[in-house]
């Protein structure tokens, strides 16, 4: 593991403080506010914490961001078993900063069993990850425009298949894809793959309810933050192996912007499916 994963798997190894409840701590970065997807990648480590059947896996997710965190102070998250059954169990985890309830997640896992297989295809035709600029390369045009955050050690190796944020200023488009993958080997631990994969799933999604409107997150004007997030996780899969990220936005209303997001293998499976809703407000005058 390069050093900057070896912080990442660090900082999803929440540290027990009572029976149900757990600390986690926030990477020292210069940010506003916490990112999305370490909150929830977090919360879903204090649920599966909590499961003791070892042949359960989380088959799906629902969260909602509620507060934005202080990415100075630990964040506390309270797991609520609510129920243990005989092939699944539930879980809900609140995540509390200041005394206050900043994020809930609801989880489920279900016993391993087989079952009818089917799924809908992966896009065609998508160049090999090795054969795309990774985020620097790509990103080198504009370090100046992006700053300190450009030289920023990245666990996630992530790279666009379809141009860049920048480029897309004025050039309306319905959906991205990124290759993504851990940046080094993870252990063989099908929990921490799937925190890992929640974590990088929040990266792009909603950046792609801006691109009918020809527009970024660097877009002068606009104002985003994610307000739901969920989950479903349909075969396994590696974190640290090339997954293909195929992005779609599905509505703009209401400065709310809706994305889904389909999660291939390279091989093709489709691992996990994506649905995200945000804040999109966008200021013509700015």
């Amino acid at each position: 593991m390069n050093s900057s994963l070896n912080d990442l798997v660090d900082l999803l190894d929440l540290e027990p403080i009572e029976v149900n409840i757990f600390r986690g701590k926030s990477p020292d970065e210069n940010r506003q506010r916490v990112f999305g997807g370490q909150v929830a990648g977090q919360a879903l480590v204090a649920a599966a914490r909590t499961v003791d059947e070892t042949d359960r896996q989380v088959h799906s997710l629902h969260a909602y961001f509620l507060r934005p965190g202080d990415p100075g102070k630990p964040i506390l998250y309270e797991v609520d078993r609510l129920r243990d059954g005989r092939s699944f169990t539930t879980r809900r985890v609140v995540a509390i900063q200041h005394g206050k309830v900043i994020f809930n997640l609801q989880a489920s896992f279900h016993t391993v069993e087989p079952g009818a297989e089917h799924q809908i295809k992966g896009p065609s035709g998508v160049p090999d990850p090795e054969t795309l600029p990774d985020f620097k390369e790509r990103m080198a045009p504009y370090k100046d425009i992006i700053g300190e955050w450009y030289d920023r050690p990245r666990p996630i190796d992530l790279r666009y298949v379809d141009s860049d944020p920048f480029a897309r200023e004025g050039n309306p488009s319905l959906g991205q894809r990124v290759w993504m993958r851990a940046d080094g080997r993870l252990p063989d631990d099908q929990v921490l793959h799937t925190c890992i994969a929640t974590y990088a799933s929040d990266f792009t999604l909603l950046d792609t309810t801006l691109l009918p409107h020809g527009l970024s997150w660097n877009s002068k004007g606009v104002q985003m933050a994610s307000l739901d997030h969920a989950m479903w996780f349909h075969r396994p899969f590696r974190a640290d192996e090339w997954m293909l990220y195929d992005q779609y936005s599905i509505s703009t209303s209401n400065a709310r912007g809706l994305a889904g997001g389909s999660i291939y293998t390279a091989s093709g499976e489709l691992a996990v499916t994506v649905i995200q809703e945000g804040l999109i407000r966008i200021n013509h005058d700015a």
